[in-house]
């Protein structure tokens, strides 16, 4: 039995929550519901502006991981934070929620840690303004080879190919858990990511992974063959295992040419954040414990549908117990 079940290797964020109307957004000059890359002065401008906070250890894939956590698997998370108040905070939440947090806060470190401002409306539509910090400087010499190869399975997060020494940790990665038998995996995470680097990111679905996952406009900016189901051969010719997650319509899992359709229950969202992260647990648990490719896409409909309930992007609620009571085998 290997030390862990699901390895991820992301954004070590810390997440800043708080409710705001459009009128706010408007006077502050945010857009709503995307996410904006912001300079450091802008973040902290943001930051003091916010009313009620909430804090907490974000990061997309890091979500996932204290999503896997949360279902009792055995989880480690592979980040870049600093030696500072936010990035103690960060490694010690981390912990707290039974994650392996394999880095130390960097002594000295380049850059602050890295955070987010996220604001929340009253139709649940989340509106973030992210500095990216230290974390986005994570590279191959953050990866130690002997966790990786410790790993049943390993998540990548997508946004940190935007870097060649993001590209060269994924790789160092990914190449130690396979040559031990484990499988590896990447979240698309950016189309905007992709267009810039779609020659890189299709090598590495095609060489280096064994399962991607995305939503609609990320899986078809993979190759943009001009219609989603076009797309999703596309993606699936060249990985054994490809994932799309289309909102409200469900989700689609193709598995070496075998199709599963799986529907969702549409519900109104309190805050969206983290609904494709925790996706994404559900299915990376069905995954590893070994089940059905319908069972696994039902866990992480569940796992989604559990996280839009609140705010934040992490489970409040034991996910194990929802699942099984919703018919749902866990162990």
């Amino acid at each position: 039995m290997k030390k862990y079940q699901l390895v991820g290797i992301g954004n070590a964020v810390v997440d800043v929550i708080a409710r705001a109307d459009d009128a706010f957004l408007t006077r502050m000059g945010i857009e709503k519901g995307i996410m904006q890359l912001v300079e450091q002065d802008r973040g902290e401008a943001l930051y003091h502006a916010m009313g009620n906070r909430v804090q907490t250890p974000g990061g997309s894939v890091a979500n996932t991981i204290a999503g896997g956590g949360n279902l009792g698997l055995r989880t480690a998370f592979i980040g870049r934070v600093r030696d500072d108040d936010l990035g103690r905070f960060y490694a010690e939440a981390m912990v707290n929620d039974g994650i392996d947090f394999v880095n130390a806060p960097v002594a000295g470190g380049e850059l602050p840690t890295s955070r987010s401002m996220i604001f929340v409306s009253p139709d649940g539509e989340r509106s973030m303004n992210t500095y990216l910090g230290i974390s986005a400087e994570l590279g191959p010499d953050d990866v130690t080879e002997a966790v990786a190869a410790q790993a049943e399975a390993i998540f990548l997060e997508g946004y940190l190919f935007d870097k060649d020494k993001g590209k060269h940790a994924f790789l160092k990665a990914a190449r130690a858990c396979r040559a031990a038998g484990g499988k590896t995996g990447i979240a698309i995470s950016d189309p905007f990511c992709v267009e810039r680097h779609r020659g890189d990111f299709l090598a590495l679905i095609e060489n280096e992974m064994d399962y991607v996952i995305g939503n609609e406009a990320e899986i078809r900016s993979l190759f943009e063959n001009g219609t989603l189901e076009d797309d999703l051969a596309a993606v699936a010719a060249i990985c054994p295992l490809v994932v799309c997650t289309r909102s409200g319509d469900g989700v689609t899992i193709i598995r070496n040419g075998e199709r599963t359709d799986v529907p969702v229950r549409k519900v109104v969202p309190v805050d969206a954040t983290g609904a494709g992260d925790q996706f994404a647990a559900g299915f990376l648990y069905g995954l590893v414990t070994g089940r059905d490719m319908a069972t696994a896409g039902r866990m992480g409909c569940l796992a989604a549908q559990e996280v839009i309930g609140h705010l934040g992007p992490r489970p409040e609620a034991d996910l194990k117990r929802l699942f099984a009571e919703n018919g749902l085998p866990i162990g």
